[in-house]
């Protein structure tokens, strides 16, 4: 059997979690948060990488720190994850959604345009797979409408636009460490902070509104409540199990992109079905191909699941959701939304996964479209 994902185990998960165990030290905060975090700003050439519990508690943390109001519109697009909207709408906002760049699955930066509004305070924009969305549009847009851009690098560690790391380039990212993800510690997030402006406060939102980062650092002599806020810190547990999975990101990327590679070649002829555009940059998070449409897809995840192989379909569009009928709003026409995350089915892609066991997944796709 060929399941989806297994999470990838490097080895020194165990041994640096023993260590903060023998020493106590279990709290947030401490050496291996500061690693964690060390890492991922100079990775990403950031203001500041704060580590929080999940993406979701780091897109949530976003929309406090942009002081994200009653009325406020935010634009984003409607094929990504709940907590996209889920973040901005316990603000209040109005969700804007447009539709999408059939080739990519990321959102049109042409329909954000259109899109905006004086209530405009933000656009959020989704990397689908680890690929990059047409940043110097959509920075473009935000500069001449003066709103904020918040980037959900969810799929993005190790990914790229042009040389920027994904999630540098907004005012404010957002990463995941969910174990579904690349590189994970179970549950887990960050927030990448490029607005220096916002940093200070970011660090006071994240600790229960309380400046305790500045009592820390010596620069006050008592900490108190300065602030709203919640409890969005990653325990030193997941930050140590996150260390181990950091210390070898890029042979974790260059393995999996060998994967993805496999696979891109071995379909790329492949009758009845479209394959994943080789975008550069991306980390090989995920591997996708289209069918023709729904039934064509669903017959192929049925045909490979009587084999053995576990594949998956992705996001249903948050428009056409029960709860984002009622509380969003579709801008201009869902021409490829819908019609495209209808045909999408995502293949088995992990560390561990073999090139046998690729090949295998290959030749089974290829069986299924000669008599599909």
């Amino acid at each position: 059997m060929i399941p989806f994902n297994i999470p990838r185990i490097t080895g020194n998960e165990e041994r640096y979690l023993s260590e903060i165990l023998r020493q106590g030290q279990i709290n947030s905060g401490g050496r291996f948060t500061v690693k964690c975090e060390s890492f991922l700003g100079e990775l990403s050439g950031c203001e500041r990488a704060l580590l929080t519990t999940s993406c979701t508690h780091a897109l949530e943390l976003s929309a406090v720190l942009l002081d994200i109001q009653p009325g406020d519109e935010v634009v984003m697009p409607s094929y990504t994850y709940v907590s996209s909207a889920n973040a901005f709408l316990l603000r209040g906002a109005k969700i804007i959604f447009v539709d999408i760049c059939p080739n990519q699955m990321n959102i049109d930066s042409s329909e954000v345009e259109r899109a905006i509004s004086t209530r405009t305070k933000a656009i959020l924009v989704m990397h689908y797979a680890g690929v990059a969305c047409d940043m110097k549009s959509i920075m473009k847009i935000a500069e001449n409408h003066g709103i904020y851009v918040i980037e959900d690098a969810a799929h993005c560690l190790d990914a790229y636009y042009q040389t920027q790391h994904l999630g540098s380039i907004g005012h404010l990212g957002s990463l995941s460490f969910h174990f579904t993800k690349n590189i994970h510690c179970g549950e887990g997030g960050a927030l990448l902070i490029n607005d220096q402006q916002l940093q200070v406060r970011a660090e006071i939102l994240r600790d229960k509104g309380t400046n305790r980062q500045a009592f820390l650092n010596g620069q006050v002599n008592k900490y108190t409540w300065v602030d709203i806020g919640s409890s969005y810190q990653l325990s030193e547990l997941n930050a140590a199990f996150l260390w181990a999975q950091l210390e070898q990101m890029h042979e974790t990327t260059k393995r999996r992109l060998q994967i993805w590679k496999r696979y891109a070649e071995g379909l790329k002829n492949c009758p009845n079905i479209q394959i994943m555009g080789n975008s550069i940059g991306h980390n090989g998070h995920i591997f996708y191909l289209k069918c023709a449409n729904e039934d064509q897809r669903n017959a192929l995840i049925q045909f490979l699941k009587d084999h053995e192989v576990t594949a998956y379909f992705h996001y249903i569009p948050l428009h056409d959701s029960p709860y984002g009928r009622l509380k969003t709003v579709f801008s201009g026409q869902d021409r490829y939304t819908t019609y495209e995350s209808r045909r999408l089915l995502r293949l088995p892609i992990y560390f561990d996964l073999s090139l046998e066991q690729v090949d295998y997944v290959i030749e089974l796709v290829h069986q299924w479209s000669k008599s599909s």
